[in-house]
């Protein structure tokens, strides 16, 4: 699928995936389409740990912060994954996690401040009208 949303500033983003779940077809997708979208993205790959992802994203110097779940560890990691984010001062980087996320996880995540959730049935222009969005909060 070609981006057709224009971007403004591109966003250096990293993606990954945290835990034992190994499917990353949908998080290579993403990777080309933010990159097709003029964004430098970074895939650290799969069998990650939290620690691993907050380092990472420290010494790129990311914007933004993927994550895909398909296991349904999304909760406790992204508690970690906060947690880890506020001892670094990462404040200002953005948080985003997909995959398969039942609606019923959403609220608990916002009340985490993750500002991008997706499930799998999102379609890839709102992945990217949101990377827009927070691109335009940031330039301001």
């Amino acid at each position: 699928m070609a981006a057709t949303a224009e971007v403004v500033d591109a966003r250096r983003i990293l993606l990954a995936k945290v835990g034992f779940d190994g499917h990353d077809r949908g998080i290579k997708v993403l990777a080309s389409l933010f990159r097709e979208a003029g964004h430098e993205v970074i895939y650290l790959g799969k069998y990650l740990t939290v620690d691993q992802v907050v380092e990472a994203a420290l010494e790129e110097d990311v914007d933004v912060i993927g994550l895909s779940f398909l296991g349904g560890a999304h909760v406790p990691y992204c508690q970690e994954m906060i947690e880890r984010m506020a001892e670094r001062g990462m404040a200002e980087v953005t948080l985003m996690v997909g995959g398969v996320i039942p609606r019923k996880d959403f609220t608990v995540l916002r009340e985490l401040r993750i500002t991008g959730i997706f499930d799998s049935n999102t379609p890839s222009q709102e992945i990217l009208q949101f990377l827009q969005t927070r691109v335009a909060l940031r330039a301001t």
